[in-house]
């Protein structure tokens, strides 16, 4: 097994902005985590999927956008694949809250077009968006216009278009925030299906105590702004992970556990305490 290599390395970030009134905010302060290559028990290479939790407003998506980069930290570093962030790349792949669907491309046109402009050749494309489609259960619905579908179906589309380019990290900035609850639940259990099938790491954000716990190997629970995180709490349950788990004493106690800690985090803000 080849050592392992950090996927994520944030040291020492720190990013204000100037509110209208022209004063200054503290959006992040000293932030610092390393996320490294994960590989499971036979060995294989697999990606790792960790989550941002905190209240809103703590800088959560400030931080996203800093690995992304579609934006820049006053101080400090971060590396991806050991290599510092100069701006966008290929090897990151990002999913909004908002629904960010071209709305004049068909739904296999959506998942195509990072492929296309990538200069992959069409017949590669259509193999990659036919499993694609399938994999997020959208078959049927390749020819269907943004605008025709369900909330849900629409994210399916993004995910799938973040995939479709292979990254290494997939950043995703509260995907399932604007769902109905049962929608929610099914994109989860979705999210995990297809993640266990790549090897990309993920760093989810998420306001939500109990989607962290579902979906999480490690959670960086983060202070109200000036965001920072105040623990990194393991989540010991093995994967496939299954809705059941979330019936489970394990699953409550761990939740009531990182709830506790939300609210012993300096500063406040909302929290989601179920799904």
């Amino acid at each position: 097994m080849d050592p392992k290599k950090s996927k994520i390395t944030v040291r020492q970030v720190s990013r204000s902005f100037v509110s209208p009134d022209g004063s200054k905010v503290d959006a992040l302060e000293n932030i610092n985590f390393d996320i490294e290559d994960a590989y499971s028990r036979e060995g294989r290479d697999i990606g790792e999927f960790r989550v941002l939790l905190g209240p809103s407003g703590c800088g959560k998506s400030t931080l996203l956008r800093l690995i992304a980069g579609l934006d820049k930290a006053d101080t400090g570093e971060i590396l991806v694949n050991e290599k510092p962030i100069q701006g966008p790349g290929k090897d990151r792949g990002m999913v909004f809250q908002k629904y960010t669907s071209f709305p004049w491309l068909t739904v296999a046109g959506n998942i195509a077009y990072g492929l296309k402009i990538n200069g992959v050749p069409e017949a590669r494309r259509k193999e990659t968006v036919a499993q694609l489609v399938q994999d997020i259960g959208l078959s049927g619905f390749e020819n269907a216009y943004p605008e025709t579908l369900s909330g849900g179906m629409q994210q399916r589309v993004a995910i799938a278009r973040t995939l479709a380019l292979r990254p290494a990290v997939i950043l995703m900035d509260e995907p399932f925030g604007a769902l109905d609850a049962q929608t929610r639940s099914e994109m989860q259990q979705l999210l995990l299906k297809v993640w266990d099938e790549t090897a990309s790491t993920i760093l989810f954000v998420t306001h939500d105590v109990e989607e962290a716990v579902y979906l999480a190997d490690r959670i960086f629970i983060m202070s109200a702004h000036p965001g920072t995180i105040v623990e990194d709490v393991q989540v010991p349950f093995d994967r496939p992970r299954e809705l059941s788990l979330k019936e489970r004493n394990e699953f409550h106690e761990l939740s009531n556990y990182v709830l506790s800690r939300l609210r012993k985090a300096p500063g406040s803000g909302q929290v989601r305490v179920s799904v």
